[in-house]
């Protein structure tokens, strides 16, 4: 099933619990790795990619046992081996880089596979995190069809400055940092909330780690890790989402968010397409008065912006969304995605719609919102986020569209288009060509 039917137009209204954060869960499955004691975690997501670490994990002879209605993870990894010669990670899954710290200070050695990607977002190079790898002291051999590293155990700390505040790559340092012999310092290191859980979750588990939602980590390595229950909060992407599709449909939908100190420029982006975000009893609800329209800037002659970049910018993963806010709205705006080059290139899709979107350059978008729109059938490209945004334009809009190829909405909300219908959508998967 890759196509999604959506009958649009009707306005969503209810209260939604977002599942937990993929981005938190999946490093937080690969620093398991870390400690040969028991592991509870609750919360976990029945997605793709977590299904291939945990199926890594049991041919590596982890013991798991997971039960995905309830949301509840057991995973020790007592019993666990690994050998570079015949052992392989998933392929086409950016996430399994986080696995090489955990192999290198269990085993000594570890692989990179050569497909090793994630959404089609543009450039996605692995050389920040082998350079991490490198500077703990892991020696790199190229192979016909991917990297071997190798290392002398305990790694060795260091003090690191990364070229730009990358996620994966500050998890990674974290992940090497936490057994390594003295202290490590990672500046510029990413600060992203999904990060700040990691960083919680090592700390549970025995890691000494300093400046939490900075961008100066200082991580004193300690000889072993131990386990723990782990319970994750929810993904913030979906706490927006939702509250995006209330108001692009004009309903009225309350999400659960426990951590509102996380929203104030999230709540200001909204602010500028006419949509108030309020806060109570851990509990947010999107307001809107009337149909949606864009805030005027102050200043003449410039165009309403929303810039996107590592946090605390707003975040990258979020732009989709508000362009969707932007086609409907009345009025103008210029979105400027700071990171990928890659992830602007949908214009033609918008247009299906009869959306009004101008692509200025790899990285700029220009949207002419209020124009008529209809329903149509469009195709999403290999970005998750995306693919949402096409969802809630089709959403808004009275009749019957068909969004193709939106599997990569699964990788991250296993459940997310049974949650719409629970506020009143009519979407339905069917298989694809």
């Amino acid at each position: 099933m890759s196509n999604l039917i959506v009958h649009g137009g009707t306005p969503l209204a209810g209260r939604i619990i977002p599942s937990a954060n993929k981005n938190a869960i999946l490093p937080i499955l690969c620093a398991t790795l870390l400690t040969a004691e028991p592991v509870r975690l609750r919360g976990i997501t029945e997605i793709t990619d977590v299904k291939k670490i945990l199926e890594v994990f049991r041919k590596l002879g982890s013991t798991v046992e997971v039960d995905y209605k309830t949301g509840i993870l057991d995973v020790h990894h007592r019993d666990t081996h690994f050998d570079a010669a015949t052992d392989r990670l998933p392929e086409e899954m950016r996430s399994s880089i986080m696995l090489v710290p955990g192999l290198m200070a269990r085993f000594g050695a570890a692989r990179i596979e050569d497909d090793v990607k994630g959404c089609t977002l543009g450039a996605r190079e692995i050389d920040p995190h082998v350079e991490v790898f490198e500077r703990f002291g892991a020696s790199v051999q190229r192979l016909s069809d991917g990297l071997l590293l190798s290392v002398d155990r305990p790694l060795k700390a260091n003090d690191h400055w990364t070229d730009y505040a990358s996620v994966t790559t500050t998890e990674n340092f974290v992940l090497c940092a936490a057994l390594a012999e003295g202290t490590s310092t990672l500046m510029n290191a990413a600060s992203e909330p999904h990060v700040q859980e990691f960083c919680a979750f090592m700390q549970m588990l025995g890691a000494k780690i300093e400046g939490l939602g900075t961008s100066r980590l200082k991580i004193t390595g300690v000889p072993r890790l131990g386990g723990g229950d782990f319970t994750f909060a929810e993904d913030f992407h979906e706490i927006v989402t939702f509250l995006a599709l209330g108001a692009i449909t004009g309903g009225d939908v309350q999400v659960k968010n426990s951590h509102p100190e996380q929203f104030p420029l999230i709540d200001r982006t909204f602010a500028k397409f006419g949509v108030h975000i309020e806060h109570k009893d851990g509990w947010s609800r999107a307001v809107t008065q009337g149909p949606l329209k864009v805030k005027e800037p102050f200043t003449r002659n410039i165009l309403q912006k929303v810039e996107a970049a590592p946090w605390p910018y707003l975040p990258v993963d979020l732009l989709p969304i508000f362009v969707a806010l932007g086609v409907k709205a009345e009025g103008s705006v210029m979105f400027w995605n700071k990171i990928y080059d890659g992830a602007m290139g949908w214009t033609s899709e918008l247009s299906k719609f009869g959306g009004h979107a101008f692509l200025s350059d790899p990285h700029r978008m220009v949207t002419f919102g209020g124009k008529p729109l209809h329903a149509a059938e469009v195709e999403s490209p290999y970005i998750i986020r995306v693919a949402i945004a096409l969802l809630m334009v089709a959403a808004s809009i009275p009749g019957r569209s068909v969004i193709r190829n939106a599997t990569p909405i699964r990788r991250a909300h296993p459940h997310f288009v049974e949650n719409i219908c629970t506020l009143g959508a009519r979407i339905e998967w069917v298989d694809g060509d």
